[in-house]
């Protein structure tokens, strides 16, 4: 590891998790825990169709940009150093704008180093998607992560790949993770759709039961986006009305949801695995 070799790591503890992109890893760095994480090579990443959401990124130099345009080597050297460096760079900028994300630190050689989000009892933090919590609990739960959503609309992102797997449960509440599909709002025309898809993750965890006509939040908080009229603090109302001809995506997903939970209801009674 770069980090540990340039006595920038004190000490790895242990791997964390392993996911498309990168492996995590619990390290010692200037006397406290924190996290480092590791992107893997292109040739070693499962997560591959990358076009929907690189479309928009822009480097700050042009002549690499016209490269990794023309796939040339030099330009897919600089398309991947890009793709490891933009995880971080999204992660400073949603810091900066309030959103609720672990602290970074360092970004050197592809390692991203940041603090470790820690839950009451000081243990590294359990994603949201292995606990369980009452209807009550997930009411409230929703409402933050909307917060959340809404604060990197503000700041021109969307998450690109948010999941109750993607965010931490931690000691003062959730903490969001897992940016490298992060898009530019502004600049990609599957920004709308992929919000609608982070969006209705949520609503199909939290929200079951609900009417689908309730929980629009993704099409109403792009429409007060689009109109200029977003702020931080917005107060959505998951009510939103659809043109004649557009399709109910949030709905359509959180059926799809509980269908699938039906079925594998099903299949548990039936000893299936």
């Amino acid at each position: 590891m770069p980090l540990l070799e340039r006595g920038l790591i004190d000490a790895v503890v242990r791997p964390l998790m392993s996911g498309k992109e990168a492996q995590v890893y619990l390290i010692e760095s200037q006397g406290e825990l924190r996290v480092a994480k590791v992107y893997k090579e292109a040739n070693n990443r499962t997560f591959k169709n990358r076009s929907s959401y690189t479309e928009g990124r822009q480097t700050r130099n042009s002549r690499d940009q016209r490269a990794m345009g023309k796939g040339s080597r030099h330009g897919r050297e600089r398309d991947e150093e890009s793709w490891k460096a933009a995880e971080a760079e999204v992660i400073y900028k949603l810091a900066a704008a309030g959103v609720t994300v672990p602290q970074p630190f360092a970004f050197v050689e592809g390692v991203l180093v940041m603090a470790c989000v820690s839950d009451a009892d000081g243990d590294p933090a359990p994603r949201i998607g292995e606990l369980t919590f009452d209807r009550d609990e997930s009411a409230v739960l929703m409402q933050q992560l909307l917060r959340e959503v809404v604060r990197m609309l503000c700041a021109d992102t969307v998450h690109g790949d948010l999941s109750v797997y993607n965010i931490l449960y931690g000691a003062q509440g959730p903490v969001v993770i897992d940016f490298p599909q992060a898009i530019n709002a502004p600049s990609n025309r599957n920004a709308r759709s992929i919000l609608i898809r982070d969006v209705a993750n949520l609503t199909s965890h939290f929200c079951r039961g609900q009417a689908p006509d309730t929980l629009r939040y993704a099409q109403e908080m792009w429409a007060l986006y689009e109109q200029g009229e977003l702020k931080p603090d917005t107060q959505l109302t998951g009510r939103f009305e659809l043109s004649q001809h557009e399709i109910d995506e949030e709905g359509l997903m959180q059926h799809l949801y509980e269908v699938e939970q039906e079925e594998m209801k099903a299949r548990a009674r039936r000893g299936e695995a």
